[in-house]
């Protein structure tokens, strides 16, 4: 199989489904290795896909909330492939949606925990070995809800993202390591499988949530300029093209995948 990450290991975290599954399926179609880290067993699921194609994949369930979480996904590529060449940092995701002044303390922490731990740990777990190599690419999904409405959390979480993306450029950058970050826009996707949401998927929450969640949505589609969501693939591509060698001289940058909304 050939195409632009023939001979690449990369690892996708939270790729049991959305962007992440297709991230990582699009990934192995251009020749690339992966291996699919969620805590969901519908990674299996994924993986399995990717094998019956034609690719060649590994999956395992494991929690990215934590540091020892993300120690076992890198000892696991490490053991299974012998090398890391990309960390797509996918985990993430809005929980709650509501006014800050309505927000529990836990949902707060909660929040943070989800969408800027996980890139902080993966990040921290793999980059020995890419400094070993003096090689490697570490492509962080941001989000351009780092100005938005109900998402204070994930904004300020989202927001530190962008400053880990960064700060860790410019200090790995003459390591051989690039760190780069795509702030996605809204994205029209399927029904999730396994809501964010303890409460349930968004039209299935209480009547006062859902009002505020169409008017996250409302305000999204006002501010992108093109005036609708983007696609799952509209949002995988950049990721894919900063992943690549044809990104080479890019490093610690943002890249707005909004429509036309930076965020």
């Amino acid at each position: 199989m050939n195409g632009r990450f023939k001979g690449k290991v990369a690892i996708v975290t939270g790729s049991a489904q959305g962007i992440g599954a297709v991230l990582a399926q699009k990934f192995a179609q251009e020749g690339g290795t992966v291996v699919l880290a969620d805590r969901s067993p519908l990674v299996h699921e994924v993986a399995g896909n990717i094998e019956e194609s034609g690719g060649t994949a590994s999956a395992i369930e494991v929690d990215l909330e934590t540091y020892s979480g993300a120690e076992e996904m890198t000892l696991h590529a490490i053991k299974t492939y012998g090398q890391i060449d990309i960390l797509f940092n996918n985990v993430g995701g809005t929980i709650w949606t509501r006014p800050f002044e309505k927000y529990e303390p836990s949902h707060i922490e909660d929040e943070v925990r989800r969408s800027l731990f996980p890139t902080l740990w993966c990040s921290r777990a793999v980059l020995p070995f890419m400094v070993e190599r003096a090689k490697g690419v570490i492509v962080n999904v941001s989000s351009i809800a780092t100005k938005s409405i109900y998402r204070v959390p994930y904004a300020a979480a989202k927001g530190g993202v962008n400053a880990l993306t960064a700060s860790l450029a410019m200090e790995v950058a003459q390591k051989g390591v690039r760190v780069v970050a795509v702030a996605v826009g809204g994205t029209e996707a399927p029904a999730r499988r396994i809501p964010r949401n303890p409460l349930g998927n968004p039209f299935e929450l209480p009547e006062e949530d859902k009002v505020w969640y169409q008017e996250i949505i409302d305000q999204t589609r006002e501010s992108t300029y093109l005036g609708r969501y983007g696609t799952i693939d509209e949002m995988v591509a950049p990721l894919l093209f900063f992943a690549s060698d044809e990104a080479s001289y890019i490093t610690g940058s943002v890249l707005p995948a909004g429509g036309g909304d930076q965020g």
